[in-house]
């Protein structure tokens, strides 16, 4: 339900606090507006929010006010309501469930026991001094959400209540999250634990229930979905138990692909273990000008071949013939030749199927391969391809066959303005094992992120740890001069196949299906 109504959407208005591959799932011509509402950090009014949302209900959109968790648990919602009301808007709200419940499930803490807790406080930190703690140091359990700046004021309030130093306590940063971080300790330790460390967003649990964690032996992991898992022999609850005997367990992954093409792989990686961050070191985009593309579909019946080497050539092209209030039928007199696995699957997405795909899903096959034994003698091929002009050497290779290659813009790809801060955070605390590059362009743009991030730091001491993972020779001969080395190469030059070469490399036997 929830993912139909923000494939629906024609506005969000969407917290900081969201997990961002929820925006993912919104269709392309989706307005999204950050509107913060996280600690410190900058937030649009209330009142602003509140005049967006009936602003945009009035003139007919269908809104989504995005939040994280239970929207009702210490959020604005009852203000955002009342107003939509006044206005006479139609509202509908989703349930989510609340990181208070949510957080703790995932870290392995339950907050009630028979012998130990009782019962369970949620409750504010963001203003502690206001909070009855004579009171509060006498639950069994507390659940504070909003604490991550205030721990040492937490704690001397609750020691000077009567609460032992040796009463346990755990800070959970970014639960649920592929950065998911956990301390655990006493009221007399925690402090110094998490000295120097940016705790929010952050759960803080106290209670003795903190001491099951380790007495259970439950681990849960990021990310992790609430659904059942059926595997012979394991006891399922309702979430699913981390397993050791995947061949990328204990590993993290860096991904550097735009995230709104990561989707795929990220879930063949998390399938088999891996831990994965996304660091989107390419951003795609619409052409500087749809001109030389629109003229090329005016005319599409004098061209004999379209040539599409990425799934970015394929829906832009395709997008924009229905643009032209054209569809397939305009194609009737085109044969189409694909590079890639990826191409290919996304044009069978549209009801059409190559004519032709090179072996080795490799553009360097295409001519040597190309039907009819290869003559392209008079031939005329039309080229949807990147702005920036990818695939010289195949426009080269084909003229020199004899074929006419008519090149057009069909997208652009740019390299990000800045780095994503959870990955650069996880390359300074050196916590990956491996980035993978699925393009040449994807390898340069990350190096230039990390030299921008990097400041004085060395840029050699982030990467020399790192597995450097490559999806074919062409991406494999640029990492090699952009880093000296690569070390893993796909067999088969596709995602799952650079999945399996990460999965050999580290001495797994487990096929990628």
């Amino acid at each position: 339900m929830g993912q139909n109504l923000l494939a629906q959407a024609d506005v969000i208005l969407y917290d900081a606090l969201i997990d961002p591959e929820l925006l993912n799932l919104a269709k392309k011509t989706c307005l999204k507006i950050l509107v913060g509402k996280r600690g410190k950090g900058p937030s649009t009014s209330q009142s602003t929010i509140n005049q967006w949302l009936v602003d945009y209900c009035c003139q007919g959109y269908h809104v989504v006010r995005l939040k994280s968790g239970d929207p009702f648990i210490f959020g604005r919602t009852r203000s955002e309501i009342l107003t939509l009301n006044s206005a006479g808007c139609l509202v509908e709200v989703y349930p989510g469930l609340s990181s208070a419940l949510a957080v703790p499930l995932l870290a392995g803490i339950p907050l009630t026991d028979a012998q130990c807790s009782q019962h369970f406080t949620v409750l504010s930190a963001h203003a502690p001094d206001n909070l009855d703690w004579s009171v509060l140091a006498r639950l069994d359990t507390l659940v504070m959400l909003m604490g991550g700046r205030q721990l040492k004021t937490i704690v001397d309030h609750l020691r000077q209540n009567g609460q032992s130093a040796q009463h346990p306590i755990a800070v959970i940063r970014w639960g649920g999250r592929h950065q998911q971080q956990i301390w655990t300790g006493t009221l007399a330790t925690i402090v110094a634990e998490t000295r120097g460390e940016l705790l929010s967003p952050c759960v803080i649990v106290v209670g003795e229930v903190v001491n099951l964690r380790s007495t259970l032996g439950l681990s849960f992991p990021a990310n992790t979905e609430y659904a059942h898992r059926s595997d012979a022999g394991r006891l399922t609850m309702g979430a699913s138990l981390v397993r050791s005997d995947l061949p990328l367990t204990g590993k993290t992954v860096l991904v550097t692909r735009a995230v709104a093409q990561s989707t795929t792989f990220r879930d063949a990686l998390t399938s088999v273990g891996a831990t994965v961050i996304d660091l989107p070191a390419l951003e795609i985009g619409p052409p500087s000008s749809w001109k030389d593309l629109d003229a090329a579909i005016a005319s599409l019946d004098r061209f004999d071949w379209l040539i599409l080497t990425s799934a970015n050539g394929v829906t832009n092209f395709l997008d924009r013939l229905c643009h032209a209030e054209l569809d397939a039928r305009a194609l009737a007199s085109v044969k189409i030749a694909v590079v890639g696995r990826k191409t290919a699957s996304t044009l069978q997405k549209y009801g059409l199927k190559a004519d032709y795909i090179p072996p080795d899903f490799v553009a360097d096959a295409l001519v040597d391969h190309f039907p009819d034994g290869g003559q392209l003698a008079g031939q005329t091929l039309l080229f949807p391809r990147v702005e920036s002009g990818g695939r010289d050497i195949l426009i080269q290779q084909l003229t020199a066959k004899g074929a006419t290659v008519k090149a057009v813009a069909a997208y652009q790809s740019r390299c990000p303005e800045q780095i994503d801060p959870n990955a650069l955070q996880a390359l300074r605390r050196r916590t990956i094992d491996v980035v993978t590059f699925a393009s040449s362009k994807t390898v340069r743009y990350f190096y230039q992120l990390i030299q921008q991030a990097a400041g004085n730091e060395e840029i050699s001491e982030w990467l020399n740890p790192i597995t450097i993972a490559s999806i074919g020779p062409q991406t494999s001969f640029t990492c090699q001069e952009v880093f000296g080395r690569v070390d893993i190469e796909a067999q088969e030059y596709t995602l799952d196949g650079l999945t399996q070469g990460i999965v050999d490399y580290f001495g797994g036997s487990q096929a990628i299906s």
